[in-house]
């Protein structure tokens, strides 16, 4: 069985979560890059990583890397790769380019180039030629060019992984997936340990950690590109499927509570949490989502863990005290309520715990898309906050 090189890409500072992740999974010569990892393996093991993976964003199959002068290059390049092999004529495809130090003019004109070169094989191969589609392609063609080289992939995921498919309700700027998932790795937490999210919106936090405690693959109710390509086994992939739906175990012994101060909110991120097959962990209590405001919470247990998104900037009600004065309340309630939790935070506010007036004992700079953010953690002790010794990551 032949080994295939690919791509995944990740939100910045989950490279090694990620790449752990895949040599579980089976990867091999995995190595880290700026936003992803490289990887070596099987077809199978792409197929695995769409339907296993919870940190990548999106998982590329490399065909073709070569040096360039020019757009002519390019469109010779593209020209000459069979690509009647790999999908068929009737599929609408989209290509999509990124560049570093490229000296291209134009990157509209050479991504052009590229879909004039893919058209062109295929009318001289096929007389007939696919179709352009930008919002809806059965085939997505990413091309990477530095100074010197074009490389061309194959998008295996078509829409983002973070995208899990039960998603309808949003509370306002709802947290990504993989980058919940990516926070709940980063604190360490188990399903063992009961946790909580004061903060929920959407309920991403929650739902992953459900999910993650019930074996639940992040993509079994979703499609992918690759199935719109020839070279992937489709036979294998529903056993993969198969197998996936029957690790599933909705009777683990978890804990996990989520609340927001709005019942709009708390109302949504629970049919968020049903439609992601979780209706069973809700009936019983073991995921539940309350109306609560963070300055009351309560501990659902003695011990165990916070991770949370508290918003920034000024709350959306104009009667409410800012944000900065809110987060004092919730640092009091904290400490009066939690001795003995950790608690993790995700702010772009570097000046969180001063506003908390806690210290850190640890904190982690992770990227929420292009916004630089910091996860906090504090530990919770009874009586006045002692200090810790704070550690950069």
């Amino acid at each position: 069985m032949p080994n295939y090189h690919f791509f995944a890409v990740c939100p910045r500072t989950l490279e090694p979560v990620l790449a752990d992740e895949l040599t579980r999974l089976g990867a091999e010569n995995t190595k880290i890059n700026a936003g992803g990892v490289l990887f070596d393996g099987p077809l199978s093991l792409a197929m695995a990583a769409c339907l296993h993976s919870r940190y990548a964003s999106r998982i590329l199959l490399k065909i073709a890397s070569r040096q360039y002068y020019d757009s002519h290059d390019i469109y010779d390049m593209a020209h000459v790769l069979p690509w009647e092999k790999y999908f068929s004529p009737e599929a609408k495809i989209r290509v999509d380019i990124t560049a570093q130090r490229s000296p291209l003019e134009s990157l509209d004109f050479t991504t052009l180039r590229i879909k004039d070169g893919i058209c062109d094989r295929f009318r001289e191969v096929c007389n007939q030629r696919p179709s352009i589609e930008k919002n809806h392609p059965d085939v997505r063609i990413h091309a990477f060019i530095t100074e010197r080289y074009c490389t061309f992939y194959f998008n295996l995921s078509g829409e983002p992984l973070f995208k899990r498919g039960w998603r309808v309700e949003k509370g306002e700027a709802p947290l990504k997936e993989n980058l919940a998932a990516g926070l709940l790795a980063l604190s360490e937490w188990d399903p063992q340990t009961p946790l909580m999210d004061t903060f929920c919106g959407s309920g991403t936090i929650a739902i992953e950690a459900a999910q993650i405690a019930c074996h639940m693959a992040p993509g079994l109710n979703r499609h992918f590109a690759f199935e719109n390509l020839h070279m992937f086994d489709m036979e294998l992939w529903q056993e993969m499927k198969e197998d996936a739906r029957a690790e599933v175990n909705l009777s683990v012994p978890v804990k996990i509570a989520a609340s927001d101060i709005s019942s709009i909110v708390v109302g949504k991120a629970q049919s968020n949490a049903e439609r992601a097959g979780l209706g069973r962990l809700i009936e019983d209590g073991r995921l539940s989502f309350t109306r609560c405001d963070a300055r009351e919470v309560t501990p659902i247990a003695e011990h165990g863990i916070v991770v949370t998104n508290p918003p920034y900037g000024e709350q959306s009600n104009p009667k409410s005290a800012s944000v900065a004065s809110m987060m004092k309340n919730v640092a009091d309630n904290f400490k009066r309520q939690f001795a003995g939790w950790t608690l993790w935070m995700l702010t772009s506010d570097r000046l969180l715990p001063r506003q908390m007036r806690l210290s850190e004992s640890r904190k982690i700079v992770i990227f929420n898309g292009p916004l630089e953010c910091r996860f906090f953690k504090f530990e919770m002790v009874s009586g006045s906050f002692r200090k810790k010794d704070k550690v950069e990551s």
